[in-house]
């Protein structure tokens, strides 16, 4: 069964402190390329993400998207009441000495503003009781990907089988009309030559010029590979294990053969045949890269 290089998944799980949602987007490549993009408090887990999206993906680039919600505050507001208390003794002392008076009221936004009063830190993250959540996340959006990637898969693999039974009938019919092209070798040559000296030519000449065009516009060989190459490819797309490689070579065999029949066609239809077999190579190698 194909699977699919493109995909999205989601994964969203939460405890009674954070709420972690996981998005997964793969769109096609030759190699296996991971884009983790996660808060810096995830840090010290990225091998681990890294990790598990390895397994499931041999292709393609997936880029994984991490946000995590505190249901709680994350920061917090520590006071300093003996430096406010020491602020405002030194603001009276300042008054008492240079004006000979104490203020009687300081205003307490001013107190505020020193620095030291109020002092704000972060929550520490304990990544170690996040990781069951953010894990939970994962493996959730990982099942979404490759519950998308499976179905494209098999959207492909019906699109192909379709393709390929056009492309082995193609091959029946440049066959076909290779049925027959010795006699119509030597036809066409001895009219040719009788145009051109009368009868006064040499039937064994003739029969000789005849076996050399043949053997010239025999493409047996390529249609028996051709055909070989068609049964594997179907083979391939009913395989369990990712085989986008081994599909992209046997198509690549293909139109190896499908163009030197081209070099040896002898005759229009079948060089029409061979057009419309690149037509439908070109179809199904447009669907073929998109194979895990």
């Amino acid at each position: 069964m194909l699977n699919s290089m493109t995909g999205y998944g989601r994964g969203e799980a939460s405890s009674s402190s954070v709420t972690i949602v996981v998005e997964l987007k793969s769109v096609n490549n030759r190699f296996r390329d991971l884009q983790l993009r996660s808060p810096r408090e995830y840090m010290p887990l990225e091998p681990r993400i890294n990790n598990m999206l390895k397994d499931p993906f041999t292709r393609g680039r997936i880029d994984a998207y991490v946000r995590r919600s505190p249901l709680h505050a994350a920061t917090r507001v520590a006071t300093d009441v003996l430096l406010a208390r020491e602020y405002v003794r030194a603001c009276n002392d300042l008054a008492e000495a240079t004006v000979g008076f104490v203020q009687k009221e300081i205003p307490f936004t001013f107190v505020l503003a020193q620095p030291g009063v109020l002092t704000v830190t972060e929550a520490v993250v304990d990544v170690l009781v996040e990781w069951e959540v953010l894990e939970a996340a994962l493996l959730a959006a990982v099942e979404d990907l490759l519950s998308m990637r499976r179905a494209e898969g098999e959207a492909t693999a019906r699109d192909l089988v379709v393709q390929l039974g056009e492309l082995r009938q193609q091959v029946a019919d440049v066959e076909a009309s290779s049925e027959g092209i010795n006699e119509r070798l030597r036809q066409r040559l001895e009219a040719r030559v009788r145009r051109m000296i009368g009868d006064r030519f040499d039937p064994l000449r003739i029969a000789q010029e005849v076996a050399l065009l043949v053997d010239k516009a025999d493409v047996t060989e390529e249609i028996s590979r051709l055909r070989s190459h068609c049964d594997q490819f179907d083979e391939a797309i009913a395989a369990s294990e990712p085989v986008g490689r081994r599909l992209d070579f046997l198509l690549q065999e293909m139109n190896r053969e499908v163009n030197t029949i081209g070099s040896k066609a002898a005759e229009h239809p079948i060089s029409q045949r061979v057009v419309d077999m690149k037509t439908t190579l070109e179809r199904m190698r447009e669907q073929a890269a998109n194979v895990e």
